[in-house]
Protein backbone atom coordinates (compact mmCIF):
# COMPACT_ATOMS: atom_id res chain seq x y z
CA UNK A 1 0.00 0.00 0.00
CA UNK A 2 0.96 3.64 -0.41
CA UNK A 3 1.83 5.46 2.33
CA UNK A 4 -0.70 7.43 3.65
CA UNK A 5 -1.79 10.40 5.71
CA UNK A 6 -4.54 11.28 8.49
CA UNK A 7 -5.59 14.23 10.57
CA UNK A 8 -8.29 14.84 12.84
CA UNK A 9 -8.74 17.55 14.60
CA UNK A 10 -5.86 17.88 16.33
CA UNK A 11 -3.42 15.46 15.29
CA UNK A 12 -1.42 14.91 11.89
CA UNK A 13 -0.47 11.00 11.53
CA UNK A 14 1.89 10.20 8.91
CA UNK A 15 4.62 7.62 8.08
CA UNK A 16 7.55 7.89 10.28
CA UNK A 17 10.54 9.46 7.87
CA UNK A 18 14.34 9.31 8.88
CA UNK A 19 14.47 12.93 10.15
CA UNK A 20 11.95 11.34 12.68
CA UNK A 21 14.64 9.31 14.02
CA UNK A 22 16.24 11.90 16.91
CA UNK A 23 11.96 12.42 18.32
CA UNK A 24 11.72 8.69 18.00
CA UNK A 25 15.24 8.11 20.02
CA UNK A 26 14.61 10.66 22.61
CA UNK A 27 10.90 9.35 23.01
CA UNK A 28 12.01 5.87 23.46
CA UNK A 29 14.46 6.95 26.27
CA UNK A 30 11.24 6.64 28.24
CA UNK A 31 11.62 4.01 30.82
CA UNK A 32 7.21 3.29 30.91
CA UNK A 33 7.42 3.44 27.12
CA UNK A 34 10.51 0.95 27.45
CA UNK A 35 8.81 -1.23 29.75
CA UNK A 36 5.87 -1.92 27.94
CA UNK A 37 6.21 -2.23 24.58
CA UNK A 38 8.40 -4.54 22.84
CA UNK A 39 11.13 -1.58 21.94
CA UNK A 40 14.67 -2.82 22.67
CA UNK A 41 16.01 -2.07 26.14
CA UNK A 42 18.08 -0.07 26.79
CA UNK A 43 17.40 1.40 23.34
CA UNK A 44 20.08 2.96 21.09
CA UNK A 45 20.04 5.82 18.36
CA UNK A 46 20.82 3.10 15.71
CA UNK A 47 16.98 1.32 16.86
CA UNK A 48 15.58 4.72 15.96
CA UNK A 49 17.63 4.76 12.80
CA UNK A 50 16.29 1.40 11.94
CA UNK A 51 12.79 2.12 12.82
CA UNK A 52 12.31 5.13 10.43
CA UNK A 53 14.18 4.07 7.68
CA UNK A 54 13.67 -0.08 7.12
CA UNK A 55 11.20 -0.73 9.36
CA UNK A 56 8.16 1.80 8.43
CA UNK A 57 9.11 1.85 4.86
CA UNK A 58 9.34 -2.33 4.76
CA UNK A 59 6.28 -2.80 6.51
CA UNK A 60 4.13 -0.01 4.37
CA UNK A 61 6.15 -1.72 0.94
CA UNK A 62 5.16 -5.55 2.04
CA UNK A 63 1.89 -4.71 3.80
CA UNK A 64 2.41 -6.54 7.16
CA UNK A 65 3.02 -3.22 9.13
CA UNK A 66 1.28 0.59 8.34
CA UNK A 67 3.10 2.65 11.48
CA UNK A 68 2.14 6.41 12.22
CA UNK A 69 4.51 9.58 13.37
CA UNK A 70 1.39 11.05 15.42
CA UNK A 71 2.21 14.79 15.65
CA UNK A 72 0.31 17.79 16.43
CA UNK A 73 -1.43 19.45 13.63
CA UNK A 74 -0.11 23.20 14.81
CA UNK A 75 3.60 22.43 15.20
CA UNK A 76 4.49 18.83 14.25
CA UNK A 77 5.38 17.53 17.51
CA UNK A 78 5.76 14.14 17.90
CA UNK A 79 3.27 12.71 20.17
CA UNK A 80 2.91 9.08 19.04
CA UNK A 81 3.91 6.23 17.25
CA UNK A 82 0.69 4.05 16.03
CA UNK A 83 0.85 1.04 14.13
CA UNK A 84 -1.56 -1.41 12.60
CA UNK A 85 -0.23 -4.69 12.08
CA UNK A 86 -1.50 -7.23 9.43
CA UNK A 87 -2.47 -10.75 11.30
CA UNK A 88 -4.56 -12.30 8.96
CA UNK A 89 -7.58 -12.12 6.84
CA UNK A 90 -9.14 -9.10 7.68
CA UNK A 91 -7.44 -8.70 10.87
CA UNK A 92 -4.74 -6.13 12.24
CA UNK A 93 -3.88 -5.59 15.71
CA UNK A 94 -3.52 -1.82 16.57
CA UNK A 95 -0.13 -0.76 18.67
CA UNK A 96 1.19 2.58 20.54
CA UNK A 97 3.32 4.40 22.66
CA UNK A 98 2.73 7.96 23.24
CA UNK A 99 5.65 10.31 24.39
CA UNK A 100 5.79 11.37 28.16
CA UNK A 101 5.34 15.03 27.20
CA UNK A 102 2.10 14.38 25.55
CA UNK A 103 0.12 12.02 28.30
CA UNK A 104 -3.12 12.39 29.27
CA UNK A 105 -4.52 14.78 26.71
CA UNK A 106 -6.54 12.67 24.64
CA UNK A 107 -4.34 12.37 21.87
CA UNK A 108 -3.94 8.63 21.83
CA UNK A 109 -7.20 8.16 21.92
CA UNK A 110 -7.98 10.57 18.86
CA UNK A 111 -4.88 8.85 16.83
CA UNK A 112 -6.47 5.44 17.75
CA UNK A 113 -10.02 6.14 16.29
CA UNK A 114 -8.27 7.51 13.11
CA UNK A 115 -6.31 4.55 12.51
CA UNK A 116 -9.66 2.25 13.40
CA UNK A 117 -11.44 4.60 10.92
CA UNK A 118 -8.30 4.34 8.03
CA UNK A 119 -8.07 0.22 8.65
CA UNK A 120 -11.77 -0.62 8.40
CA UNK A 121 -12.29 1.92 5.32
CA UNK A 122 -8.83 1.17 3.41
CA UNK A 123 -6.54 -1.41 4.57
CA UNK A 124 -9.48 -3.69 4.58
CA UNK A 125 -9.61 -4.45 8.34
CA UNK A 126 -12.56 -6.49 9.62
CA UNK A 127 -11.20 -6.55 12.76
CA UNK A 128 -9.10 -4.94 14.41
CA UNK A 129 -7.09 -5.84 18.06
CA UNK A 130 -5.70 -4.47 20.81
CA UNK A 131 -3.42 -6.35 23.42
CA UNK A 132 -1.24 -5.16 26.14
CA UNK A 133 0.27 -7.16 29.31
CA UNK A 134 -1.59 -7.23 32.16
CA UNK A 135 -1.35 -4.20 33.99
CA UNK A 136 -0.46 -1.55 31.55
CA UNK A 137 -3.83 0.28 32.79
CA UNK A 138 -3.15 3.35 30.57
CA UNK A 139 -2.79 1.44 27.37
CA UNK A 140 -6.37 -0.36 28.51
CA UNK A 141 -7.81 2.61 29.35
CA UNK A 142 -7.11 4.25 25.53
CA UNK A 143 -8.08 1.10 24.03
CA UNK A 144 -11.23 1.24 26.43
CA UNK A 145 -12.18 4.88 25.10
CA UNK A 146 -12.15 4.09 21.36
CA UNK A 147 -14.70 1.58 21.51
CA UNK A 148 -12.47 -1.72 21.99
CA UNK A 149 -14.12 -4.14 23.68
CA UNK A 150 -12.03 -6.14 25.88
CA UNK A 151 -12.76 -10.18 25.54
CA UNK A 152 -10.28 -11.20 28.60
CA UNK A 153 -6.48 -12.13 29.56
CA UNK A 154 -5.00 -14.46 27.53
CA UNK A 155 -2.51 -16.45 29.67
CA UNK A 156 1.11 -16.13 28.80
CA UNK A 157 -0.18 -14.22 25.82
CA UNK A 158 2.47 -11.78 25.24
CA UNK A 159 6.11 -12.13 25.26
CA UNK A 160 8.45 -9.30 25.98
CA UNK A 161 12.29 -9.28 26.59
CA UNK A 162 12.66 -12.53 27.07
CA UNK A 163 9.41 -12.98 29.82
CA UNK A 164 6.16 -14.41 28.95
CA UNK A 165 3.55 -12.38 30.64
CA UNK A 166 -0.22 -12.37 30.94
CA UNK A 167 -2.38 -10.36 28.37
CA UNK A 168 -5.59 -8.36 28.21
CA UNK A 169 -7.02 -8.88 24.48
CA UNK A 170 -9.81 -6.97 22.85
CA UNK A 171 -10.87 -5.97 19.65
CA UNK A 172 -12.97 -3.35 17.67
CA UNK A 173 -15.07 -4.23 14.79
CA UNK A 174 -16.54 -1.63 12.28
CA UNK A 175 -20.05 -2.26 13.74
CA UNK A 176 -18.54 -0.64 17.08
CA UNK A 177 -18.01 2.59 15.17
CA UNK A 178 -21.29 2.72 13.22
CA UNK A 179 -19.09 1.21 9.59
CA UNK A 180 -20.36 -1.77 7.49
CA UNK A 181 -17.96 -4.85 7.03
CA UNK A 182 -17.01 -6.59 3.82
CA UNK A 183 -18.58 -9.84 5.30
CA UNK A 184 -20.79 -10.75 7.49
CA UNK A 185 -20.54 -11.58 11.22
CA UNK A 186 -22.43 -14.27 12.81
CA UNK A 187 -22.16 -13.72 16.65
CA UNK A 188 -22.50 -16.65 18.65
CA UNK A 189 -25.33 -17.56 20.72
CA UNK A 190 -24.98 -17.86 24.84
Amino acid sequence: MEPTTVTTERLLLRPFEPADTEAVFHACQDPGIQRWTSIPSPYEREHAEGFTGRIVPDGWRYGTAYTFAVLTRDGGELVAALSSVTRGEGTAEAGYWVAEPHRGRGYATEAVRALAHWAFTTADVERLEWRAEVGNDASRAVAEKAGFVIEGIQRSGIANKGVRRDGWVGALLPSDIGLPTGRPYLPART
